[in-house]
């Protein structure tokens, strides 16, 4: 397995009326959190907040091209981002011990946090496809150009870990420095990864090896 130290390149927040930052997603264009009572888009040109959706949204958030997904207590919801209407409700997999959520190649893949594993479901009925073991306590969760990361935080140790999509493996290690933990986890699709700072109320970007 590959180790080595997480560069932190930058640092959100905190923002105002945000005390938790749980799930992360991006759109593209805007950085999605989730905050306990609402889900919120971050410009990460500049830091700014530009627009909310008030929901539960207390663990992962996903986005598929077209739709937001949120995870609150033991469900899952589908939101139109323009209109911020829910459009369909499933069953989180792990029965509100749910963390981070991914979308990718038509599956959400949901962290549950200490059952330290993560599921593929059907993203229409919550059908668990597979589940993948690990032997830390998982937060967020991405994919990124084929690769599958998490983070974890356990102690006061975090880190962001590349796994092999097909047996768990870890593959790579990214530790964050003493004191930063991770919430929620998204890759931008290019050299970034979105993280959550949970109570920190903070978002930060870290450097994806390459």
């Amino acid at each position: 397995m590959k180790r080595s130290n997480a560069e932190v390149i930058r640092e959100y927040g905190p923002f105002p009326d945000v005390d938790k930052v749980a799930g992360v997603t991006y759109d593209g264009r805007h950085v999605w959190i989730a905050t306990g009572d609402r889900i919120t888009a971050i410009d990460p040109a500049d830091g700014s907040t530009t627009q909310s959706i008030a929901v539960a949204a207390h663990a992962g958030t996903a986005f598929d091209g077209r739709h937001l997904y949120q995870i609150a207590e033991s469900v899952i919801r589908k939101i139109d981002p323009q209109s911020g209407q829910v459009l369909a409700t499933i069953p989180a997999p792990g029965n509100g011990g749910d963390s981070g959520m991914a979308w990718a190649e038509g599956s959400l893949w949901v962290g549950e946090y200490r059952a330290r594993r993560i599921h593929e479901i059907d993203p229409d009925t919550g059908e668990i496809r597979r589940t993948l073991e690990s032997n830390r306590f998982v937060t967020g969760v991405t994919w990124v150009d084929g690769q599958l990361w998490h983070g974890t935080w356990e102690g006061e140790e975090s880190e962001l870990r590349r796994v092999d999509p097909g047996s768990g493996d870890v593959l790579e290690s990214l530790a964050l420095p003493q004191g930063v933990f991770v919430s929620g986890l998204e890759s931008d699709g290019g050299d970034r990864f979105y993280c959550g700072g949970a109570s920190s109320g903070k978002l930060r970007a870290v450097r994806r090896p390459r």
